[in-house]
């Protein structure tokens, strides 16, 4: 070892055996750091420390850190059937389904809960992410309410982009920004407490 030659230089990592399980690492790495420090605050350079890899190979795998995030927001598909899974069945308990289910996915698995923390810690600060979320929501729990309720399409698109914006916002104050009371309240006291304003909501009583 020369003068000029560190342990740490000497140790460099480079491109991984396989490109499948490179790229993996890299994923795995950023959906980690996208949850834990946000969009703003994760860089390429930590992400690369995390895989074990340098920060140029990352940028091999993905030209930005706004591709990077975007490849980390995939969802399990039991976390897109929950959602549906929640507005099966009369209405009768369906505020605290939602709220329960909900809770569930955001809150639960890391598998599902990091990625969507990251993309809701991202949208506060960037649009694009912002835009991320929104579609997600449409998409994953507002058209699954409109397609289970029977009453006029346009106003149960409404009545479930209320619950949407209800349920984003209890989480962001549980997860992001961690308003005490909210952030150390049970779940199901929560459940309690704002399933019944969800069921207002979603199925008023005649």
């Amino acid at each position: 070892m020369t003068a000029h030659t560190s342990p740490a230089s000497a140790a460099r990592p480079g491109r991984r055996p396989g490109t499948s399980t490179t790229r993996q690492a890299i994923l795995t790495a950023a959906r980690a750091r996208f949850a834990a420090d946000g969009f703003t605050g994760t860089t390429i350079r930590g992400i690369a420390a995390d895989a074990g890899v340098d920060a140029s190979l990352v940028m091999q795998f993905f030209r930005s850190k706004g591709e990077l995030f975007a490849a980390v927001m995939s969802v399990p598909a039991e976390a897109l059937t929950h959602f549906s899974e929640a507005f099966e069945g009369n209405d009768d308990g369906l505020g605290e389904r939602v709220v329960r289910a909900f809770l569930d996915v955001w809150e639960g698995d890391v598998r599902t809960s990091e990625p969507l923390m990251a993309m809701l810690r991202g949208a506060i600060v960037n649009e694009r992410v912002n835009e991320q979320l929104r579609g997600f929501i449409q998409e994953r729990f507002v058209a699954a309410a409109v397609a289970s309720r029977t009453t006029d399409a346009d106003d149960a698109l409404l009545r479930a982009g209320v619950v949407s914006a209800m349920l984003v916002g209890l989480v962001v104050g549980r997860g992001v920004v961690g308003v005490s009371t909210l952030a150390e309240a049970e779940r199901e006291k929560l459940i309690m407490i704002v399933g019944p304003a969800v069921q207002s909501v979603l199925a008023p009583a005649p």
